[in-house]
């Protein structure tokens, strides 16, 4: 958070839903836990609200864009590991396993799946460009911010088994169906691996 109306009040808890007794807290600790360590947010999160509404201003860790997206309740967003900043209350977040193919891809083993009726914000390292898919679309995996749940996708490497021990390129996200895709311009794994030889050791 960068700045926050006076009038507004903050409550900070676990980043899951909790039911009531003990078992529930219980519960809602595992949940957070592996929210964190599987899907890369954070254990606790802050709530805002106010009886006549007001204002929060959110920065994300990395320089880059942020993007609102309104889900209408029929819609489902899928969000890259890192990428969700925050939404509204009304709206749902639900880890997802993605399978070995998220794992090979370099996106993580999880993806975050928001829905519900709300907003949801969404940012990237760079800027994001939202695509519109009717067919096919590939995308490095290591360029995707976000996509629609109506979306089908599969990892594959791109231009073979020598292509991808050689040329550096890895892998590629191969999206099919109807809806968009959010990339994100800068990659951060990229930016990793040029830093990594200029660090001191």
């Amino acid at each position: 958070m960068v700045r926050q109306s006076t009038e507004l009040e903050v409550e900070t808890r676990l980043n899951a839903s909790r039911k009531r007794g003990f078992l529930g807290l219980i519960a809602a600790v595992v949940i957070a836990l592996l929210r964190r360590f599987l899907g890369g947010e954070t254990l606790f999160v802050n709530e805002f609200w106010g009886p006549n509404g007001g204002e929060v201003v959110l920065a994300p860790k990395l320089s880059g864009h942020i993007i609102q997206k309104t889900l209408d309740g029929t819609r489902t967003l899928f969000v890259q590991t890192g990428g969700y900043l925050a939404s509204t209350v009304d709206i749902d977040t639900r880890l997802r396993f993605g399978g070995l193919r998220t794992l090979f891809g370099g996106e993580g083993l999880v993806l975050l799946q928001c829905s519900g009726t709300g907003d949801v914000f969404v940012n990237s390292y760079g800027g994001i460009t939202e695509v519109p898919v009717n067919g096919k679309f590939i995308v490095d995996t290591g360029h995707i911010v976000a996509f629609d749940g109506a979306l089908d996708f599969r990892v594959r490497s791109i231009g073979g088994a020598k292509s991808f021990f050689f040329s550096g390129e890895g892998l590629v996200c191969e999206f099919q169906g109807r809806g968009s895709v959010f990339i994100q311009s800068r990659n951060l794994a990229a930016l990793t691996s040029w830093l990594s030889p200029l660090l001191p050791s």
